[in-house]
């Protein structure tokens, strides 16, 4: 594996580029254009942090960071919400989101890396910009496969569904086989945390920390019960926009986890009750930060803020939410590790 390196484009905080770290692959650098996941990225991972917009990157300074490695590897997880479901009832002009499996496929033509993978939404398969990266790939001679993937049976303890492509110079590459029978619950993953009162930080972890709420939401929380939907409460309780016909067909917010089954899937608001299925199993609170991280397999001890550094829901939030999971990460990793020792042994 000493012959291989890896760049992480679009890296975030650094989920994608931690999984092939604890599997032993070398991510040489990571770069992405917010500078809020430099200190993250940097103090978890022995690789370099460029801060840079991808469309400014050339082929040459690409090339220039593998040096002379034997073996490339280029991920590219680029952001989702263009092509999330949600996203899908708005017109996606000016957004330049929308143009960055563009630049990914201008840099895979121009460096002809051994090696490509990409994560995203599943939805994704349903633009044009998707089936046009593809194709590009087949015309430069990969051997492309994808797949719609269940993370929590890669170790994920969560229910997230992922697009994952790999693709190949040196022939057929697929992501291993899952791992695991059954999902990590929401109990194994995070039951033994120090309990809190929403608005409490725990002693010793700045991240595991909760977000305060109102008279009226510590009273809906009270009123929920696990896996229920805010229809269980009091109609004193239930929220206007609710109470409108337009507004009964969204159950999934203002709820709690269920101990023994996994997590909703994270998203960067995932620090607030009334943001989806984010409300602590027992405890009248929604998630912690530090939850939602490890929600998103990253290791208990993984450092998002200096210890002076202070806590942002909604910087942090975006960083944990938009992370690729460590856990399906590894998956990634060990795949390419797979296919690279099958090719060697040809």
């Amino acid at each position: 594996m000493s012959k291989i390196a890896c760049v992480d484009l679009f890296c975030g905080t650094g989920g994608l580029t931690h999984g092939f770290m604890l599997e032993g692959l070398r991510v040489v650098a990571g770069i992405d254009v917010d500078p809020a996941c430099r200190f993250s990225y940097e103090t978890n991972n022995r690789a370099r942090f460029i801060e840079k917009d991808i469309s400014r990157i050339t082929g040459k300074e690409l090339l220039a960071l593998y040096g002379d490695t034997k073996i490339k590897v280029l991920a590219g997880c680029a952001p989702c919400q263009p092509f999330s479901t949600y996203s899908r009832r708005y017109p996606f002009s000016g957004d330049r989101k929308w143009e960055l499996l563009y630049e990914f496929a201008r840099l895979a033509t121009t460096t002809k890396p051994d090696v490509i993978t990409m994560e995203n939404v599943p939805t994704v398969t349903k633009y044009s910009v998707f089936h046009d990266f593809v194709d590009t790939l087949e015309r430069l001679k990969y051997h492309v496969w994808h797949d719609i993937v269940d993370c929590s049976r890669y170790g994920v303890p969560q229910s997230r569904h992922r697009m994952v492509l790999l693709a190949s110079k040196h022939g057929e590459i697929k992501l291993i086989p899952p791992i695991h029978k059954r999902a990590k619950t929401v109990r194994e993953a995070i039951g033994k945390l120090r309990p809190l009162r929403a608005g409490e930080s725990a002693p010793g972890d700045k991240l595991h920390i909760a977000s305060g709420l109102s008279t009226k939401n510590l009273q809906r929380i009270k009123a929920s019960r696990p896996g229920g939907t805010w229809r269980d409460w009091p109609k004193h309780l239930v929220v206007d926009c609710h109470r409108r016909e337009s507004g009964r067909t969204y159950p999934s917010v203002y709820s709690r986890m269920e101990w023994d089954k996994p997590a909703p899937t994270m998203t960067t608001q995932c620090y607030g009750f009334g943001n989806g299925r984010f409300g602590h199993p027992e405890q009248d609170r929604a998630i912690s930060l530090r939850e939602a991280a490890i929600l998103q397999s990253f290791p208990r001890d993984y450092s998002f803020i200096p210890e002076d550094g202070e806590v942002s829901f909604k910087v942090l939030g975006r960083l944990i939410g938009n992370a690729v999971p460590v856990d399906l990460g590894r998956a990634i990793a060990r795949s390419i590790k797979t296919h690279q020792a099958t090719v060697a042994h040809k």
